[in-house]
């Protein structure tokens, strides 16, 4: 909501009912005063962009991650540095653009560019969102199968729960849910913290380059990227803002949050791959997230396990609304109906229709002994597709000065969203080749 963001300048009013010592000119406030302050600012920044980067981190990204730090050590982490960069240039150029015009990129795509090029990336979007979809509440299950619970116990209340949290409720409280959520991840951080690293070895990689010849290493690359700068995340940033009611004066809070947000989920990452390269590192591919979790039991005792499965929880759960949303954004956008969680059913029902479908297919097939891996390999392969091309759409449209003005990028910027574009679109290419060979055996 936008008085969200405006009350992040209104911490120095005085309460004119309950006045207070006047404070001598120059003088700093007192430490209760500045405490407060910074809470509110930290409550005023948090919003979409750290909401849609941190849905980055969920059931198959905490399996790509696990699988890196248990193949390669600590071997991806200066790559994961990299990633970290391009995330905070494609989310912010995704909220720049919905801060600067008041719409998402599916309502843009539209008015930019053609028809069928709309219809190309909404329809891209819906096939890889779908398989994520089924792969979240698969994490579900998962995560309290770990604790004893069996997945058919929780997977239909945890579908109905994340049901009702978007269609009854205001898109301020929804957020603030979901921020909720993403304090499950500071339990791979105490994770990490248990396995006992090596530190000299991880500030090592983390500043000097590694590179390894070999296919599995490549391959596991293109996947970090993948998993981390997801097609979903800049939609869902950019329609998050516009639903959240900022104006162009806001983006200053705006890019803030995108920024911090990227950052935290990509801290978050390195976590994920430092706790588990010091459990089990170089002991080969992961085969599903509840592994990884399990594999830390030996070196870290059975509360790193609890909080892996708490982790996964939560970032399962987050992505579970996230990416549908998501979706229903980009179609709701692109077809130019209502879209906006505040909204009602009657008022919106192509947005929450395939917001519900969305849930209620992916909670049904994830109740099935459905193959979650392939699942999981399948759709990064469409995300490794869709990514780039989504990311395209999106240079184009924040180079153009007739849609942002001076907010438009620079020749800096330009150079450097090209080179992450391009870098991105590389290495997906290079994914959907080495899958394809493999399937028809010439991998």
């Amino acid at each position: 909501m936008t008085h969200d963001l405006d009350s992040a300048g209104a911490g120095t009013a005085q309460n004119s009912g309950s006045p207070g010592p006047a404070l001598a000119p120059g003088a700093n406030p007192p430490a209760q005063r500045r405490g407060w302050r910074r809470i509110t600012m930290v409550a005023a920044i948090a919003g979409p962009g750290l909401v849609a980067a941190n849905a980055g981190n969920d059931a198959a990204g905490i399996a790509t991650y696990a699988s890196a730090g248990s193949q390669f050590t600590y071997g991806t982490l200066f790559f994961m540095v990299l990633v970290t960069v391009a995330l905070v240039m494609v989310q912010e150029m995704a909220v720049r653009l919905g801060a600067h015009t008041g719409k998402g990129l599916g309502a843009l795509i539209r008015e930019q560019f053609s028809l069928r090029l709309t219809a190309l990336a909404v329809f891209c979007l819906l096939l890889a969102n779908t398989g994520l979809v089924v792969s979240e509440f698969a994490g579900i299950g998962a995560a309290f199968e770990l604790l004893g619970v069996p997945k058919w116990a929780v997977i239909p209340p945890a579908a109905a729960l994340l049901w009702a949290l978007v269609l009854f409720g205001s898109y301020h409280w929804a957020e603030r849910i979901f921020l909720i959520m993403s304090l499950a991840f500071f339990a791979y951080p105490v994770a990490m913290i248990l396995g006992h690293p090596d530190w000299a070895s991880v500030g090592h990689h983390l500043v000097v380059p590694h590179m390894e010849p070999g296919k599995d290493f490549i391959l596991l690359a293109v996947a970090l990227i993948g998993t981390t700068v997801s097609p979903y995340m800049q939609f869902y940033a950019a329609a998050g803002v516009v639903d959240r009611g900022a104006r162009p004066a806001d983006y200053p809070l705006i890019r803030a949050d995108a920024v911090l947000g990227a950052v935290f989920a990509c801290v978050i990452s390195l976590t994920i791959i430092i706790a588990t390269a010091s459990a089990i590192g170089g002991t080969g591919p992961l085969d599903s997230a509840a592994q990884a979790a399990q594999a830390l039991e030996p070196v870290a005792g059975k509360e790193a396990e609890l909080l892996f499965a708490l982790g996964l929880l939560g970032a399962s759960a987050l992505a579970g609304a996230v990416v549908p949303l998501s979706a229903s954004y980009a179609v709701g956008e692109a077809a130019g109906v209502e879209r906006s969680v505040s909204r009602r059913f009657r008022d919106a029902p192509l947005f929450l229709g395939l917001f519900t479908a969305q849930i209620v297919l992916g909670a049904a097939v994830a109740m099935t002994p459905v193959d979650v891996i392939q699942l999981l390999i399948g759709t990064q392969v469409l995300q490794g597709l869709i990514s780039p091309v989504v990311l395209v759409y999106l240079l184009v449209l924040t180079n153009r000065r007739s849609l942002l003005g001076d907010a438009a990028n620079g020749p800096r910027q330009r150079v450097a969203a090209t080179v992450v574009v391009v870098g991105v679109a590389a290495m997906s290419t290079i994914l959907l080749v080495q899958t394809l060979l493999g399937w028809f055996g010439l991998g």
